[in-house]
């Protein structure tokens, strides 16, 4: 039976275009300028990630700013979100709202449109979460635009990213839930994790069942400049809620978890009959790069605790989410991803000898 294998999303920014986007923003450079650097990061990218036997590929996000900002270019916002502090010190703060209604200013289907002009392999596409975005609204509220409203318009805009994705061809879509451990940091009772998962099943819920074995969600710690924003929280206080959400695709950090038995036997304990769990088996947040051997390995003890049908592989997360992470180089990123392809099918082929033997 062939074990499914898929990237996450990001991969590292050239050096050049993250200079690029420096000086575009001080104004040093205009937008016909960083759009050079950015259709050429972009075809070098497709054409490594092509070259590393990827049965499905990503725009490696390239001309995102980052994984979970891109939808709000261009609306009315202002400084003093929501912090996320790292385990290494360093922090991410997300921008508030100051006027309704909200609406996206950028669809990923714009990246996947552009991706698949350059490709013949199947393009999956990432997009950010609902209850992410959520955070957006500031606790004081906006005069006139209540946080209910905000919410029907957010859940509204949501449902469009990901239909214009799965219209326009993407091979499927992959949520990004990487606030749903911090969660669980922020408010141990879980009543933030329950409020996440609920209003992203307000979306997923939408969809007809034909959709849904198309959308995916991805869970991991955070990762950031080789560090972590929630891995000191125990996946057995997430995986259980996880699993709730109305998807068919689980993409999971594994692979720089300590206890990873420990994570199999609640993944055994929590999975529902229908979705399919991709585990990590690159560490994203290390340099080192894992043999085809090692990753062989991993998949074949997971493989005794989650149904071969229900399982896949793919990477921790993505490798730079946002366009200043220059932490983990290019080529380490794609002998990675060229590492999970090359170990995932060691491991089919093992598989196979097994069930010959029997």
């Amino acid at each position: 039976m062939a074990i499914l294998t898929e990237p996450i999303g990001s991969i590292p920014r050239p050096v050049e275009l993250v200079e690029g986007l420096k000086a575009f923003s001080a104004g040093d450079i205009g937008a016909d300028e960083l759009n050079v650097l950015f259709d050429r990061a972009l075809k070098d990218t497709i054409k490594r990630f092509e070259a590393t036997g990827s049965p499905v590929i990503t725009d490696g996000e390239q001309t995102k700013p980052s994984f979970a900002t891109y939808p709000i270019n261009g609306l009315a916002l202002a400084p003093g979100g929501v912090v996320i502090p790292f385990a290494d010190g360093h922090t991410r703060q997300l921008p508030v709202l100051t006027a309704g209604p909200f609406h996206y200013g950028t669809y990923a289907v714009d990246y996947l449109n552009r991706a698949k002009t350059l490709t013949s392999l199947p393009v999956k596409q990432a997009v950010i979460t609902a209850s992410a975005l959520s955070l957006l609204y500031p606790a004081t509220g906006i005069d006139g635009y209540s946080n209910e409203a905000f919410i029907a318009d957010l859940t509204d805009e949501h449902e469009k990213d990901i239909r214009y994705c799965l219209a326009a061809g993407a091979y499927n879509v992959q949520i990004d839930f990487t606030e749903a451990r911090l969660s669980l940091k922020l408010d141990p009772s879980k009543g933030l994790l329950r409020s996440f998962i609920a209003l992203n099943n307000q979306v997923l819920n939408r969809l007809d069942p034909s959709a849904r074995q198309k959308v995916g969600v991805h869970s991991c710690p955070g990762g950031d400049h080789d560090s972590t924003h929630s891995a000191d929280i125990a996946y057995s206080e997430l995986l259980p809620l996880l699993f709730e959400l109305n998807a068919t695709n689980f993409y999971l950090e594994y692979a720089g978890e300590k206890d990873k038995l420990g994570v199999l036997e609640v993944i055994k304990d929590s999975l529902r009959p229908g979705q399919r769990v991709f585990l990590g088996v690159t560490d994203v947040l290390n340099p080192r790069v894992e043999s085809a051997g090692e990753i062989r390995d991993l998949i074949l003890e997971a493989a005794g605790y989650i149904p071969l049908s229900q399982l896949g592989t793919t990477d921790d997360c993505g490798f730079s989410p946002f366009a200043d992470d220059l932490s983990t180089s290019r080529d380490i990123a794609f002998e990675k991803i060229r590492a999970r392809v090359e170990g995932t099918r060691l491991a089919e082929k093992a598989l196979e000898k097994t069930q010959i033997a029997i």
